[in-house]
């Protein structure tokens, strides 16, 4: 069965099924294939759960009745339908349908299925490239030229963003459509279609199942189409004849469910994303079943320390001083503690961090500065700042004139530290940093109070 992540057959001419067809000869031909195979959907209109790109009069439907589509790259999760949109436009345009595995190709592969194209171009050859992210940069290059010149209409199917694993040259040349995940209830339609159909489903082998059972199983396929016709495939044929599926039938599925979480790919970084934004809009609820899914799918604990004790600074800051030395704290733990009681450890920093008042103040100061010192001339030291060490700095007076703060009330001495006096931190009023906004006014004042006394 074709798959996002198991290498597949590559360089096939591959027939596909007539739109309309005796169910015998369908039958016959299709029951060694897989039912997740078998029940891909002949047409577009027959693609489940991608409204968003397929419902009618949107533009990849308006291409494909035209037959006026070049070349196509689908985005998406494992089971999400991309080789099945794939197959159906070669079957709705009667286009030559040549599928080729990345994993698994080469360059002399692609001369020669390019050449091929080349010599037959009545045959609308589209090029079907699974797992697209995987060709390097001259296989991709190798394209170009036949794709540019239309001997060739390729249609790449990638679990990977298209952003940064394919080359922008064939990137610029591709309508990019992304496909998401397909809901519970969309999953648990198709199965609730796969045990009824007798020509290419389960249903031969009559057996039921209430909705709920389809429903959870849909759930444990984490959106995952083909893995979720697998799975009943996998019950169904290990029960009798018109048998009745129950709950005990799923427990297997359910004790092995693995989250999908790819380290160093798209989902690490949507999830990170989605833990930081999280904590910093204060929701430990979320913040929490992020973490969860992080650490489900394997993520490295100290990967996750590293990034609240950036967020105790970033998005805490002032507002909580004890934020920063408590996630340093959580981040040496998780190092002499380890997996699994480390999780406890990360637990607490993280609803330490979503619950904290937040401000942004130190962040926003650091920018502010970086800004100034880019656009400005660096401005010169004041002479009584100057360090005064060394024969040398004294005799040309380097630090004279110097106040020592701690001689004046409240450290305050009326001295500028700057040439042309900055703005550039302004306290929020959230927490403690509150405090730190009068302590300044009133810093302010007294500075302003001794500069008139002179």
């Amino acid at each position: 069965m074709p798959s996002d992540d198991q290498p597949d057959f590559f360089g096939d001419e591959i027939p596909l099924p007539p739109a309309c067809g005796s169910a015998t000869a369908a039958g016959a031909k299709s029951a060694h294939r897989p039912l997740a195979a078998r029940m891909r959907p002949r047409r577009l209109s027959e693609v489940v759960g991608q409204g968003h790109i397929l419902e009618p009069g949107s533009l990849l439907p308006r291409l494909v009745s035209q037959n006026r589509f070049g070349s196509l790259i689908f985005y998406g999760p494992p089971g999400s339908g991309k080789t099945s949109i794939a197959e159906a436009i070669a079957n709705e345009t009667g286009s030559r349908f040549v599928r080729v595995n990345a994993v698994m190709s080469n360059v002399a592969e692609l001369r020669e299925i390019l050449g091929v194209a080349r010599r037959r171009p009545d045959a609308a050859t589209i090029l079907f490239i699974d797992e697209l992210h995987r060709f390097n940069k001259s296989q991709q290059d190798l394209l170009l030229p036949d794709v540019e010149d239309g001997n060739v209409r390729l249609i790449g199917a990638t679990t990977h963003n298209p952003g940064f694993y394919v080359n922008p040259p064939l990137l610029s040349r591709s309508h990019l459509f992304r496909l998401e995940p397909l809901s519970p209830p969309i999953v648990a339609s198709v199965l609730k279609a796969a045990l009824a159909d007798t020509e290419r489903g389960l249903g031969g082998r009559g057996v039921t199942a209430d909705d709920k059972l389809l429903g959870d199983l849909a759930v444990l396929c984490d959106g995952d189409l083909r893995r979720a016709l697998n799975a009943l495939e996998v019950i169904v044929l290990g029960l009798p004849e018109n048998g009745i599926m129950s709950a005990a039938d799923l427990e297997v599925f359910a004790r092995e469910r693995r989250i999908r979480y790819d380290a160093d790919e798209d989902e690490h970084y949507d999830t990170i994303s989605a833990f930081i934004k999280s904590c910093r809009g204060s929701d430990p609820d979320a913040a929490m079943y992020w973490l969860a899914k992080m650490l489900a799918g394997g993520e490295d604990p100290r990967f996750i320390a590293r990034r609240l004790v950036i967020l105790a600074s970033e998005d805490v800051g002032l507002a909580d001083p004890q934020a920063l030395p408590l996630t340093v704290a959580a981040h040496h733990a998780v190092d002499f503690v380890g997996l699994p009681e480390a999780e406890l450890t990360l637990a607490h920093a993280t609803l330490y961090i979503a619950t904290a008042p937040k401000s942004n103040s130190a962040t926003l100061a650091l920018g502010e500065a970086h800004r100034v010192l880019k656009e400005q001339p660096v401005q010169t030291i004041p002479s009584a700042l100057r360090s005064k060490s060394g024969q040398a700095n004294k005799r040309i007076g380097q630090g004279r004139g110097y106040k020592y703060s701690h001689d004046f009330p409240e450290n305050i001495s009326g001295d500028e530290y700057l040439e042309k006096p900055l703005s550039l931190y302004v306290p929020k009023t959230a927490g403690w940093e509150a405090k730190i906004a009068e302590r300044l006014a009133r810093w302010r004042e007294l500075k302003a109070g001794l500069r008139r006394s002179k």
